[in-house]
């Protein structure tokens, strides 16, 4: 049945409904800092005071740029709201404030910012859909690497991976205003010192704003503010139903068949979708006749589908009365812009009885370009052209139907008495329509022939011949087969669409019910069995789970019970793992294994791997029954990571109260400790006044190394307990590293300190006393592993970004990938030559005091000379003379 075109599909209308009663939001979308996004929406939201809306300024960065503080005077501005943060007040926006006064339009200036802890929301885009919620618009800027989806493209070019990010979702609902300027007038812009400071613009030239990243990064910006404006397009039309492709942005959607040339089909769409930069779909329209494909031919549709959803195509199968309804139908659905199909090599007498798909196809579609592909010269088999032009259906079907026949014969032969000659041709219309209806068009055209037949023979004179005397009986006849013909179309079309919608029915109570199915489960075992058991019963297959190990594949679940897999399957499904793609029997990969492995995705990557297997070593899934499979697989990875994340929060739940005993733990050792070792060096003390002696050295030595063992320990579990209390000042490296050189100089005896650190580098605002803590840990540990007469270098650089301080040692280095590993707690690297005396808290105690700070530590091996680096990094919020990171 044809959809109807002039109504408006629910799920635009409900979302179009979910925007009633709330704030508009526009975005300034900017390719990079200094492009000019606060003065836009600056510029912007006075023109709407000048039109007499009530406008506000929530929070707007100026970053002391004089004109865009300008721009702000006339503005009402929302009094900040103060946050006190260890030991320090910080402001953010005031939100109870602005719903309080309600204005028309708030401005709200970068967006991605992270709130201050103790805010009502960490992130400011919260802070803006609770102001839209309430029906407040409000204006905002973000640049493009700010976008979740982008980030990771954004940093394989610039190598910034930034950490403050905006959900897409923000965009596809908001109206976006890309600022956009060439790049090279950002970098005069830069050079100008309207960006960074003179100093900072020569640095940054050379690395985020190279000419390339800023042609990259305003490419992406366009094309993504394109892509939402053709979403939200999209989503207009089909809630008003307008007909039409609206080909604002380009859409390819290509047709799969069983044909042999589908899948150069599938990869000529490809080539088509790249060269246009558009999205594209591939979809199997799926009629009647796909009932009477070969399982070769079903398994070329699967192996088509399957490559289009590697290639990144959205596969979907669709079930229609015809493929060119079905087709044009969902081609105008997705408002695609160009088709691609393929011209198969058929017969003459195939069009004539079918019809050709392209040219009725380009006549239904005129308002979209259809790209058709010559078939190759692959034709298929001999044998199974001939079997599929003898597939005539099944001869019981003829049986009964010739039975009919006789029967309505023999109850015409009674009636003949009483009914004249046309009363009875009538009477020969319901074997017709019951076959059409029960078996199909073919056995209906066989019934109205047999029919005619029939009248002519028994009634019509002269009787017991196929002669007709009459002509008007000859019309009759006639009229009979013709209007048999007509009916059996009619019935077979009426069958055919009532079988899809049958089928339609029985895919959704199979989805249904697996979805009750899992959510009865009690726990992790249960639901991966209760998946195998679905999976087996709606397939008829053999089935098991597998979840990665660190020894492979393992087992959890399968039915009927299985014992092992054979090599080759666990081979198949730890490359399903792997990939994320299908492996093993049916698939493109490892296909002499009689498994068909089947990714189980969710938002945390590949779970696990469900294997599928016929007991005659058959095809696992037919073509018909794979979208049904991806939409329980989908449900089952759902429903399973579900309950992984319950466990884990459960395991988080345990790790919790344990730390909370070990710090607590750590506490009352540590203060027991303190007392006994506070009397000892007073002894000492007083021994060596009365004379000297070596044991009271080795005494006195040894305690003062437990007396820092026991202010590790007190440190640890104030950072653990988080009862560390900051008092920020703005503080300078070189006499912070003049510092803990000094008091560590017993510990680097031996090594000379070369000192890199420039005293022109700007101040941070950091604790002293626990930076100071840091670079002792840092110093001792250099100054215990490093080879005996070896260099130690504290070097000091200035980045685009912040400051990098590196303390490098020359010696055996850290064991190579566990690098990240000597900052946990109580880590010594067993097995390194890393493990002199130390409780292993010291890099833990760095690592705390740095995060808790605002900062990073990391570590990394030398390799010229060999050795180990560990690097503090300061963010450019913490520098004093940082002027700020961009005029937006």
């Amino acid at each position: 049945m044809k959809p109807d075109e002039n109504r408006p599909q629910p799920e635009a209308l409900l979302r179009q409904a979910a925007q009633e009663g709330r704030g508009r939001l526009k975005v300034f979308l900017g390719a990079a800092p200094g492009v000019g996004k606060t003065y836009e929406m600056l510029t912007d939201g006075a023109q709407q005071r000048r039109e007499g809306r009530d406008v506000v300024i929530g929070v707007v960065e100026t970053h002391g740029r004089q004109e865009t503080e300008a721009l702000t005077r006339g503005h009402k501005v929302i009094p900040r709201l103060s946050i006190a943060y260890q030991g320090h007040m910080l402001t953010e926006m005031d939100i109870d404030a602005i719903l309080e006064r309600r204005p028309q339009l708030v401005l709200v200036d970068e967006l991605a910012h992270t709130n201050a802890p103790g805010s009502r929301h960490p992130k400011r885009y919260q802070d803006v859909e609770e102001l839209l919620d309430a029906g407040i618009d409000v204006y905002s800027t973000v640049n493009i690497q700010h976008i979740e989806s982008l980030n990771d493209v954004v940093a394989s070019f610039t190598r910034v991976r930034v950490r403050e990010t905006v959900p897409d979702r923000i965009l596809e609902t908001a109206e976006i205003e890309v600022v956009d300027i060439p790049p090279d007038e950002l970098i005069e812009r830069l050079k100008a010192g309207k960006v960074y400071i003179p100093q900072e613009a020569s640095r940054a030239l050379h690395h985020f704003f190279s000419k390339s990243n800023l042609s990259a990064l305003r490419e992406l910006a366009l094309r993504r503010a394109a892509q939402a404006v053709d979403a939200q397009m999209l989503d207009y039309v089909r809630a008003h139903a307008l007909a039409g492709s609206f080909a604002a942005g380009e859409r390819v959607l290509v047709a799969v068949s069983e044909q042999p040339h589908t899948l150069g089909l599938v990869r000529a769409a490809k080539r088509l979708a790249d060269a246009l930069r558009a999205p594209w779909t591939a979809v199997h329209i799926e009629t009647r006749r796909s009932h009477e494909l070969s399982d070769a031919e079903r398994q070329r549709v699967s192996e088509a589908l399957a490559l289009a959803s590697q290639l990144g195509a959205v596969t979907a199968t669709i079930p229609a009365a015809d493929v060119v309804s079905g087709l044009s139908a969902f081609a105008r659905d997705a408002r695609a812009t160009q088709i691609v199909v393929g011209k198969s090599a058929r017969s003459w007498w195939f069009e004539f009885r079918h019809g050709s798909v392209v040219d009725r196809l380009v006549r239904s579609v005129s308002d979209i370009a259809v790209h058709v592909l010559p078939a190759e010269h692959e034709a298929l088999p001999e044998p199974v052209e001939r079997t599929r032009r003898r597939n005539w259906g099944d001869p019981a079907h003829y049986l009964w139907s010739a039975l009919m026949v006789a029967a309505i014969s023999a109850l015409a032969t009674i009636l003949s008495t009483f009914l004249n000659l046309g009363n009875l041709a009538l009477l020969y219309l319901v074997p017709v329509m019951a076959a059409a209806s029960l078996f199909g068009l073919r056995a209906g055209l066989f019934t109205g022939a047999l029919s005619s037949l029939a009248y002519n023979f028994l009634f019509l004179p002269p009787t017991g011949t196929l002669t007709v005397n009459n002509p008007e009986n000859v019309v009759t006849i006639i009229v009979l087969l013709g209007v048999a013909v007509v009916t059996s179309q009619f019935a077979a079309r009426v069958r055919a669409q009532a079988d899809l919608a049958a089928s339609s029915a029985r895919q959704n109570a199979a989805l249904a019910g697996f979805s009750r199915e899992l959510t009865v489960t009690a726990n992790e075992e249960e639901l991966m069995q209760a998946i195998c058991a679905e999976l087996a019963r709606l397939l008829d297959v053999r089935a098991v789970l597998l979840l990665p190990s660190a020894n492979g594949p393992e087992l959890h679940a399968a039915v009927p019970p299985e014992n092992r897999l054979e090599q080759i399957e666990l081979a198949a499904a730890q490359w399903a793992i792997d990939k994320g793609q299908p492996a093993g029997r049916g698939s493109s990969t490892l296909t002499s294994s009689d498994w068909l492995f089947q990714p189980l995705r969710a938002g945390r990557g590949v779970l696990g791997v469900v294997g599928l297997a016929r007991d005659d070593a058959g095809e696992p899934v037919r073509a018909d029954q794979m979208p049904m499979l991806i939409s329980l697989l989908d449900q089952a990875a759902i429903v399973l990571e579900r309950m992984q994340l319950e466990r884990d929060m459960r395991d988080i739940e345990q790790l919790r109260e344990r730390d909370r005993l070990r710090a607590a733990l750590l506490s009352s050792v540590s203060h027991d400790l303190r007392t006994p070792l506070t009397t000892i060096l007073a002894a000492t003390t007083e021994l060596r006044r009365k004379e000297a002696a070596p044991l009271v050295d080795v005494i006195e030595g040894e305690a003062q190394r437990l007396n820092r063992f026991v202010a590790n320990l007190l440190d640890m579990a104030r950072v653990e307990a988080g009862a560390l209390r900051l008092n920020i000042e703005a503080t300078d490296l070189t006499d912070a590293v003049a510092s803990a050189v000094h008091d560590t100089r017993q510990t680097l005896e031996g090594h000379a300190i070369q000192l890199a650190v420039a005293p022109t580098l700007p101040l941070v605002r950091i604790d002293a006393q626990l930076f100071h803590h840091c670079l002792i840990n840092l110093l001792d540990n250099a100054g215990r592993y490093a080879d005996p007469g070896t260099p130690i270098v504290i070097r000091g650089t200035r980045e685009a970004h912040g400051i990098l301080l590196s303390i490098l040692d020359e010696g055996p280095g850290l064991p190579p990938e566990r690098e990240s590993q000597i900052f946990e707690t109580f880590a010594r690297l067993e097995g390194s030559d890393r493990t002199k005396g130390g409780t292993g808290l010291g890099l833990a105690i760095v690592k705390g005091f740095a995060e808790a700070m605002g900062l990073s530590v990391s570590a990394a091996n030398r390799v010229e000379p060999q050795g180990a680096c560990f690097t503090l990094y300061f963010p450019s919020a913490l520098l004093v003379r940082e002027p700020g990171p961009e005029i937006v």
